[in-house]
C-alpha cells in the first residue's frame, strides 16, 4: 500500500466559523476571463512525492495539501508543501501532529493515515476536508479543519479540528472519502465524495458551520460505475456549466497503476453530469480528460484549481522512469470550442 488509498482497500469493497459565499474558487467566471496567472511549470523539483494532491494559493506561494503517508511523517497525517513558482516544493510539515481521536472512536481504530485533503478559503478563514477510513471498509469519515493562515512563521497559524462532518457505515451503499467542497452560482456550498460503492454523492452544505445542511438532507447521486471503480470528485463552475472530474479504475499500483480522469458537465450543481457523448455519469458515463502517456502512468487523484482565470489540473501519477513513485503533477486544461476540458498528454 502506498500513501493511503491502497487497491486492497478499494477492491475489498471496492466549524464552527461562518462561511461567506462571495468568496470562492470555484465560482462561476465570465466568458471573457482573462488568464492572469503564470503557466503552469513542466517540470517540477524538490520534495513532490504526493497521493490526493489540492492546491490553493496565499499571497506570492500555492501550497499543496495530499494524504498522508501510511504510518509516516507525522502518524500519517494530512501533509502540506509549499512553492513560489509552482516548480520547486518543500514539505513544510502536516496538518495536525497526530490523528484527531474522534476518528478512531468514530470508525473502531485509529487509521494508518488520513486521505485526500481538499482546501478552499473564505471569510477570511482556510477549510480543509479530508477522510479517515478502517481499512477494508467502507466504515468512514470526513472532518473538517481550519485556519488563519497557511503560513506556519505567523503567529496565528493554528489548525483547529472542527471534527466529523460526514459518516458512510457498513450497511450504506456510498463511502465517505474523497471530500470536495464547491459553491454554486447562488453562493451555496455542496460537499461531494466518493469511493466505489455506487459511486460519487453529494450533500447541501451549512454556510454557518461548513457542516450538514439542516433544511437538505437529500443524498445526491453524481456519477457511478454500478460499483466499479470511480473516485476522487471535484467540482468546478465554467461559463453556463459546472464540471465533474472524477479518476476511473485503480491507483496504488506504481506503474501497474490504470487510473485516468474522466468529466462529465451539468447546468445544475447537483446534476445530471452528462459526458460529451450525452451519457448521464451516473449511469456509468464519463468523457476522458487525461489517461496514462509517456513516463506519466494511471494519473488522477485529482482537484481542479480555479486560479486566476487559470484552470489548474493538480494530480498525481506513478513515475515509469522512478520505479512507479507517486509524484505531483499541475497541467493548465484547456478547453474546446464546445467547452470540454482537455489536458495535457503532450507533456
Amino acid at each position: 500500500m502506498d500513501l493511503g488509498k491502497s487497491y486492497l482497500s478499494h477492491i475489498m469493497t471496492l466549524l464552527l466559523m461562518p462561511l461567506v459565499l462571495a468568496s470562492c474558487a470555484n465560482r462561476l467566471p465570465s466568458a471573457s476571463s482573462t488568464p492572469t496567472a503564470a503557466p503552469a511549470p513542466q517540470a517540477l523539483k524538490g520534495d513532490f512525492r504526493v497521493h490526493d494532491p489540492t492546491m490553493i494559493k496565499q499571497g506570492d506561494a500555492y501550497y499543496v495539501f495530499s494524504t498522508g503517508e501510511e504510518r509516516g511523517y507525522n502518524s500519517g497525517n494530512i501533509q502540506i508543501r509549499r512553492s513560489t513558482d509552482m516548480a520547486t516544493w518543500e514539505r513544510i510539515g502536516s496538518v495536525f501532529i497526530v490523528i484527531p481521536a474522534w476518528i478512531g472512536q468514530a470508525i473502531g481504530g485509529t487509521p494508518p493515515n488520513l486521505w485526500a485533503p481538499d482546501i478552499s478559503f473564505h471569510n477570511g478563514t482556510y477549510y480543509l476536508y479530508y477522510a479517515g477510513s478502517r481499512f477494508g471498509t467502507n466504515t468512514s469519515v470526513i472532518g473538517l479543519a481550519t485556519n488563519t493562515t497557511l503560513d506556519p512563521k505567523s503567529p496565528d497559524y493554528k489548525w483547529v479540528d472542527q471534527g466529523m462532518v460526514l459518516q458512510s457505515v457498513k450497511a450504506d451503499n456510498w463511502n465517505a472519502i474523497d471530500p470536495n467542497l464547491a459553491f454554486d452560482a447562488e453562493g451555496t456550498p455542496w460537499l461531494s465524495f466518493g469511493s466505489f460503492w455506487d459511486g460519487i454523492k453529494m450533500r447541501k452544505i451549512d454556510p454557518r458551520t461548513g457542516k450538514l445542511a439542516a433544511d437538505d438532507k437529500k443524498l445526491y447521486s453524481l456519477a457511478s460505475r454500478g460499483g466499479g471503480p470511480i473516485e476522487a470528485p471535484s467540482i468546478v463552475a465554467r461559463n453556463e456549466y459546472y464540471y465533474l472530474f472524477v479518476s476511473f479504475d485503480l491507483c496504488c499500483r506504481g506503474a501497474n497503476s490504470t487510473y485516468k480522469i474522466m468529466a462529465g458537465r451539468a447546468k445544475s450543481i447537483t446534476g445530471p453530469y452528462i459526458d460529451r457523448d450525452g451519457k448521464r455519469m451516473e449511469l456509468g458515463g464519463g468523457t476522458p480528460v487525461l489517461q496514462s502517456h509517456g513516463r506519466y502512468i494511471g494519473p488522477g487523484g485529482q482537484s481542479v484549481y480555479h486560479d486566476d482565470g487559470v484552470y489548474r489540473m493538480v494530480y498525481h501519477y506513478y513515475d515509469a522512469n522512478d520505479n512507479g513513485a507517486p509524484k505531483l503533477k499541475i497541467s493548465d486544461l484547456t478547453w474546446t470550442d464546445d467547452g470540454w476540458p482537455a489536458c495535457c498528454t503532450s507533456e
